[in-house]
């Protein structure tokens, strides 16, 4: 089945989900990362404009989970601010249905104004690149749900592939810099039952 999931997103035209004042609509990739159309996430923090993609900064992609069962990017930057951090610590987030559509994709604050992330936690043993790099240059998605207890769903996974696919192709990012949380710090993110075989196959380079 996941197979499959992977297969079609990568042959149909897919569109994703965009939160948007009235619900969720589907807009392209490419129009949400590069143009900035399309309504912003709802989020705590005072998004601002779309400033200008910073394609210089862009090196890397990490790809995460909630470790929650339900979430929103709203009550994900609550955690994340409770944390000390200024904002929500990844750049996209990914609902699975539960508090957040199935599949619908919000950009947060650090995408909106080409910040770093939040995400990557200190690597082992000094491995470079480092943490700090790491948050400085790649691009933080987070599938909500826990990927060590349960799959995630059909509708998230496609548009992963579909985000993934469109960022590799817009930054020039090479299969080799996309990483999951666990590939680089002692973590379970995005947990065992992220389908990873199927997943690297439906790479875009």
């Amino acid at each position: 089945m996941v197979w499959g999931v992977f297969g079609a997103a990568m042959t149909a035209a897919a569109g994703f989900l965009v939160v948007t004042g009235g619900g969720f609509r589907p807009v392209t990739v490419a129009a949400t990362i590069v143009s900035g159309t399309g309504a912003l996430v709802s989020s705590a923090s005072t998004l601002g404009p779309q400033v200008p993609v910073d394609h210089a900064r862009w090196k890397s992609i990490v790809i995460h989970h909630s470790g929650t069962p339900a979430g929103s990017p709203d009550s994900i930057e609550r955690i994340h601010r409770s944390w000390g951090y200024a904002s929500l610590g990844y750049h996209f987030v990914i609902g699975n249905g539960f508090d957040f559509g199935d599949g619908a994709v919000a950009r947060g604050p650090r995408w909106v104004r080409q910040e770093p992330g939040a995400h990557v936690r200190d690597r082992d043993n000094g491995a470079q690149p480092d943490a700090r790099w790491f948050n400085e240059h790649a691009i933080g998605i987070c599938l909500v749900g826990n990927g060590e207890r349960r799959s995630f769903t059909e509708a998230q996974l496609r548009s992963l592939v579909d985000l993934v696919t469109e960022l590799q192709r817009e930054f020039a990012i090479p299969d080799t810099q996309v990483f999951l949380h666990s590939d680089l710090a002692s973590v379970a993110s995005p947990g065992r039952f992220f389908p990873v075989a199927a997943f690297d196959s439906s790479l875009a380079q």
